[in-house]
């Protein structure tokens, strides 16, 4: 096959991670002279730059006002195991699966936990499990978006209002991109280092009255290390929820966070960050309607994401390679692309189907999704080529 000639304009900016994610347009490290820096986060200037970044997230997200959101340690794992340790052990839990992080959840609380009535809902990587087969009698635990497969839930449709049970969601590479219907949801958690490209290391909590209720009047069968727990004896430990965090936070990382808020409201919230998603995400989606040599990894067009936008070689010359020749020809395609400075750090995860995962999320632009493609092509041209002469 002849190599295509490489293009002529690059993206203006090549991080499309998914995890930390770029910073929003325009960013510099001079809109952080503002940080808190040397000061206890105890201190009124600290403690008022927390119950902001509270704040600014109820704004931004659109989260009602009886619920409880909170800063706490370990990013979006951190908040996610906290509600898992703190909540579950009530009543039977469903756990829903089908990508790595959501499985990973499964472990925790089948190996970890050891919770004995536990019902586990699996699909592959590119589909969804049944829904229809969640049993809201029981507690559910699944992610919104599964950032490694890049297949979300399309809505919260399949929750019921009069649930019994809570639902705790992962929704860390949602938030901020994608509608989250917090009726049907007892528990949200995320980082910041997604959709609002912030720094890594913090967790955002949120309660339901709901989940309020269950951690009052429930309390676990096994001990919680002190940075797990929401309670003391037997209420709620109200100021985790106004700014007084469990550790330590990083006053630049608050900083940042609150930078990237600021940025949300200024493109329109909540609706201009889903609709920068969606812009972005239609321009990958164009190019691979108009292209043979990939396929996205979600199966289903309504559960394809618009920030972890994952795909699959299907041209024969990869497709029929074992799974190691693929993991080598992904490897070589996204070094090309780091050599040229065009993409960063678009391999699928390591526990996916070889492929690609770009990150379509609001901080990229979707011009430098434009200028991206055609280095796709190019890419996987000289990388075909390669491997035809290698054979």
């Amino acid at each position: 096959m002849t190599v295509l000639s490489k293009p002529d304009v690059r993206p203006a900016n090549p991080h499309f991670s998914s995890g930390p994610c770029s910073k929003r347009p325009g960013w510099s490290v001079e809109a952080l002279k503002d940080a808190a820096l040397g000061r206890s986060h105890r201190a009124k200037l600290g403690k008022s730059k927390l119950e902001r970044a509270i704040a600014l997230t109820r704004e931004v997200l659109e989260v009602p006002a009886d619920y409880r959101i909170g800063i706490v340690p370990a990013s979006d794992t951190g908040a996610v195991e906290m509600a898992l340790w703190s909540l579950l052990g009530a009543r039977g839990v469903d756990m829903l699966a089908w990508e790595s992080f959501g499985a990973g959840w499964v472990t925790d609380v089948v190996k970890q936990l050891r919770l004995e009535d536990v019902r586990v809902l699996e699909a592959p990587y590119g589909q969804l499990p049944d829904l229809d087969q969640v049993d809201f009698d029981r507690d559910v635990v699944f992610t919104w978006n599964g950032t490694t497969s890049g297949v979300r839930v399309p809505n919260g449709d399949f929750i019921p209002a009069d649930r019994a049970g809570l639902t705790i969601c992962d929704a860390t590479s949602a938030a901020f991109a994608q509608r989250l219907d917090f009726q049907k949801l007892d528990v949200v958690t995320f980082s910041w280092q997604k959709v609002l490209g912030g720094e890594g290391a913090h967790g955002m909590l949120i309660l339901s009255p709901r989940a309020v209720q269950r951690l009052e009047s429930y309390k676990p069968a096994w001990p919680l290390p002190k940075i797990f727990r929401l309670t003391s004896g037997g209420k709620l430990i109200e100021g985790i929820f106004r700014g007084e965090t469990i550790n330590t936070p990083s006053m630049l990382c608050v900083e940042d966070y609150l930078d990237g808020l600021e940025w949300a409201k200024s493109v329109g919230g909540l609706d201009g960050l889903i609709a920068r998603a969606d812009a972005n995400a239609a321009v990958l989606a164009e190019w691979v309607a108009n292209n043979t040599a990939v396929d996205f990894l979600a199966e289903v067009p309504e559960t394809r994401s618009n920030t972890s936008v994952c795909l699959r070689f299907v041209d024969p010359a990869v497709a029929g390679l074992d799974h190691a020749g693929q993991q080598a020809f992904v490897k070589s395609f996204t070094a090309a692309l780091e050599v040229e400075k065009v993409a960063y750090d678009i391999a699928s995860y390591r526990d996916a189907p070889p492929g690609l995962r770009i990150w379509s999320g609001a901080t990229v632009e979707a011009d430098d999704l434009h200028r991206l493609t055609p280095w796709l092509d190019w890419a996987f041209a000289s990388q075909k080529a390669a491997l035809k002469a290698a054979a």
